[in-house]
């Protein structure tokens, strides 16, 4: 290097290997891109692509992982859109997708009602991951025009749901996903390490911009993956506005990225050009991730990353 002409950039593998050592461990170049398909609240008077029926969701899942996506999660709805936690549902939808593309399949089980209720789609259908939520908050949405709580509930999730969720994931072989909407519920996971209801390595998400958990800040980003164990993997999913932001420091932070209607409906970050399907979404975040030079992982790579079993 020292002989280089002035002014031409040189590449001297000793100091720029390919995996770059961050704060938080060695970068992966490649970044393993989740679609949220649905959701449980999105509709479509709010966006007229939400798909609802095992049909629908299964052809968004196909654009999804066309554009780019290697995992897509999911919540089954009715055909008239309502939430359902039907196993049959989710047997049906997984069959669709299944016909379409190889995409990794992640369940919700978040909500309300029966812990039964909400992990009999897991026990039975067998996804190779399932998402739960790491601890309890207040939930809501403000109006600052109306200057009122469009809703505000407290979203409860005690330990004990937490313990019987996982044991039946741990029972059907299927990888919990931990979705934590603050530090609090990052620092959730020692106790169910100790009773080995989890596994090193986690996969955690980070759900930032929602009221009530942490802001959406990527210095808030840098803190919440500073808290997860080395050896662990996680994506951002960034609501509504904030979601691009939230992915350029996920992807510049090294971590994974998740997009879709569940969380966003539109391409820009003022939502004036709303996408016209969850593979628009995921398009998208290919490009900003190509743009820092990082790759979206391939099903296969993203399985193996994850540490899941074969299909």
């Amino acid at each position: 290097m020292a002989n280089a002409p002035v002014g031409v950039p040189v590449r001297d593998p000793e100091y720029e290997p390919e995996s770059r050592p961050g704060s938080w461990g060695v970068m992966n170049d490649k970044v393993i891109i989740t679609c949220a398909l649905t959701g449980v609240l999105a509709n479509r008077d709010q966006c007229p692509w939400v798909p609802y029926t095992p049909g629908e969701i299964a052809a968004e899942a196909q654009r999804a992982y066309e554009a780019g996506a290697a995992v897509v999660h999911i919540h089954a709805r009715t055909d008239q859109g309502r939430p359902t936690y039907e196993p049959d549902r989710y047997a049906r939808i997984r069959a669709e997708i299944e016909k379409r593309c190889p995409v990794i399949l992640n369940f919700s089980t978040g909500g309300s009602g029966p812990m039964e209720s909400r992990v009999a789609h897991i026990a039975q259908v067998k996804p190779a991951m399932a998402a739960l939520n790491m601890g309890s908050m207040n939930y809501a949405k403000y109006s600052a025009k109306r200057k009122e709580f469009l809703f505000d509930f407290v979203f409860e999730n005690t330990f004990r749901d937490i313990g019987f969720l996982l044991k039946v994931m741990k029972e059907a072989n299927v990888k919990p996903e931990l979705e934590c909407f603050d530090v609090g519920h990052t620092n959730s996971i020692w106790p169910l390490l100790d009773k080995g209801l989890l596994q090193r390595p986690l996969q955690f998400s980070f759900i930032l911009g929602v009221l009530g958990g942490i802001r959406a800040s990527a210095e808030n980003l840098a803190l919440q993956a500073r808290e997860a164990p080395p050896d662990s993997t996680w994506e951002v999913i960034g609501i509504s506005r904030e979601q691009w932001r939230m992915v350029g420091a996920a992807l510049v932070l090294g971590g994974n990225v998740r997009v879709g209607l569940e969380d966003n409906f539109y391409l820009d970050s003022q939502g004036a050009q709303m996408a016209r399907s969850n593979g628009e979404l995921v398009a998208k975040a290919v490009r900003m991730a190509r743009d820092i030079g990082r790759e979206p992982a391939s099903v296969e790579e993203a399985r193996r990353l994850l540490t899941l079993g074969a299909p």
